[in-house]
This record gives C-alpha cells, structure tokens and sequence, in this order.
C-alpha cells in the first residue's frame, strides 16, 4: 500500500488516544496532561497520519542536529515545542525523525469544549504557530524551557489534585499563560534568527520580482501567500508571522505592497492602458486593481500616471 493510501487515524476525543497509547482514562475528559515521568507513552505507535479532534502542544526534549533552518541551525539544542490544531493531519514523520529520544516528554491535549463559553476559545485561533510545519517548532534556551514546563506541571497538578468549582477557571488561566509565553518567546526567535530570516526576505522579494517579470500573472493570476510559501519552504502562517517581525506586514500586504510597486513602475514607464495593466499583473477585473491601487496610494491609476508625468 502506497503512503498516500494509507488511511488516517482519527482521535475524536482525548479518551481515544489515552486509550489507543495504553494509558489510564484522563483526569478530565476534555483536558489532560502527559509526561514521560508518569508514562511510558510511545509516540511513535500510529503507523500512518492521523488527525487530532482537540489542541495538542508537546515539548520534545531534544531535536536532531540534522535539521536545519534554512541553511543554518536552530537557535537552542535543549528541545522546543511543537503546535498542532484541531483536524489537522499529522503524519508519523512528525514524530519519528525528529525525537532522539523516542517520544515527547511533555504533552498536552485541549478539546475544543474545554474552552467553550471563554473568550480563550476565540482567541487561541488567533496564535498562528499551531498552524506552523514542523521544522518551525519553537526552540527554547534553558530558562524558556523551564517557564514552559513549570506550567505543564502546574496544569497537571491542577487537574490531578484540585478538581473544583474554580479549576477550569484556574487552569484556563494556565493555558492562556503558556501561550502567551510560547507568543513571547517566538518573537524572540524572529530576532535570533534575523539574519536568517533577511536572507528569506531576500529569496521572496527575488520570487515576486521574478514572477511578475514573467508571464505568470497572466497564466497563473495574483501571487497566493500559499504559493510564496511553499516556494519558500515554510508554513503560510509562519511566514506572515515573520514578515510582521521583520517589517510590520503580512505576507498578504507585502505581495500587495509589491504589487503596487511593480504597477507604478508600469504606468511610469509605458502607455499600456489601466485595463492592460491590471491584466498584466493577474487581476481578473480592471475595477479590482483600480480599487487596490487607490486604497493604497489614494490616487487613482490614471491619478498617479498624470502626477508623475
């Protein structure tokens, strides 16, 4: 059977996968904390991708030196976490290549209801990095580490020793803390990284310059951020994260910021028409370019061709 046939394992609730790995029931149906130090937890025991009903965020102690950033290594050696949402697909490559150690040490699992009728339930989708790839984990210096699993293990004490009116509030609370840190400390990555990440900038600012030289726009239409990313080797939301780092815009507005520089250029130095244009750089409407242009330079095409002239 072909890798892509292989069918996915699907944990619809936190009990599934408790039950699936050979551990006692949770705690909490709808919360539950994993260590290595109170389980023999194997990670390595779906044999195919399998999908997550719930928030997973896992710290492995320690990454392989193989993987790289880039052409560069990552920040820390002393392991990092990893993000992943609800119904997302992960395969078995994310857990075996880079896990010396077999398995996670800490992990901790978040249904979706846990969080119902808390502002946290709408805010958590927000923090882009559980949508990151894997090679753009969160690498943690020592002390990250230790304010990280400090919380791990303030959240499982919670759950296993205080069971009351006020521990969902508590350990809410908790998880906010944890990501909030986790916002914290990949900002700091961003800059640890920035030479790394200037020369990304660099390769992507080549990428649009190169497709709209070319026929693409005409063939393929606007630049996707998806397409950007891919070409880049990253994530969609990573990298947008890590533009607003590097200069306070999404990938979304700097194919835009871009793409306004390319059409002024155009109008500056031909007489193709407003339609030609627009065209010309893959929007399907004339009155779509028009719109964008304006709304980012408050001149109209026609505006800043007679302006310039």
């Amino acid at each position: 059977m072909k890798k892509e046939d292989i069918p996915h394992i699907k944990f619809n609730s936190i009990s599934e996968g408790h039950k699936f790995f050979g551990l006692p029931a949770p705690a909490h149906p709808l919360i539950s904390v994993i260590s290595s130090t109170n389980s023999s937890l194997d990670f390595s025991k779906p044999a195919a991708n399998h999908i997550l009903n719930f928030y997973k965020i896992s710290y492995r102690p320690k990454f392989s030196n193989r993987l790289k950033y880039g052409q560069h290594y990552y920040d820390f050696d002393q392991g990092g976490l990893l993000f992943a949402s609800p119904n997302q697909i992960i395969g078995k490559e994310d857990h075996d290549p880079m896990d010396v150690s077999g398995c996670s040490s800490h992990v901790l699992l978040i249904h979706p209801d846990f969080l119902w009728n808390y502002p946290l339930a709408k805010k958590i989708k927000q923090y882009g990095f559980f949508s990151y790839a894997t090679n753009e984990a969160l690498h943690l210096s020592e002390s990250e580490r230790d304010t990280m699993l400090s919380i791990f293990r303030m959240i499982d004490d919670e759950l296993n020793n205080r069971i009351d009116d006020f521990s969902q509030d508590v350990i809410i609370s908790q998880i906010e803390l944890l990501l909030n840190y986790a916002n914290r400390f990949y900002k700091r990555q961003f800059i640890t990284r920035k030479a790394v990440n200037s020369d990304l900038l660099q390769q992507l600012d080549d990428l649009l310059d190169n497709y709209f030289s070319d026929d693409n726009p005409l063939n393929e239409g606007l630049p996707s951020v998806q397409y950007l990313a891919e070409q880049l080797n990253l994530s969609p939301n990573y990298l947008s994260d890590m533009l607003r780092s590097l200069i306070g815009q999404t990938a979304q507005q700097y194919i835009h910021s871009k793409l306004i520089d390319k059409a002024k250029e155009i109008l500056s130095t031909t007489s193709l028409t407003v339609s030609e244009i627009a065209y010309t750089l893959g929007f399907e409407h004339p009155q779509s370019f028009s719109k964008l242009f304006k709304s980012k330079t408050n001149q109209s095409p026609l505006e800043f061709r007679k302006s310039f002239n």
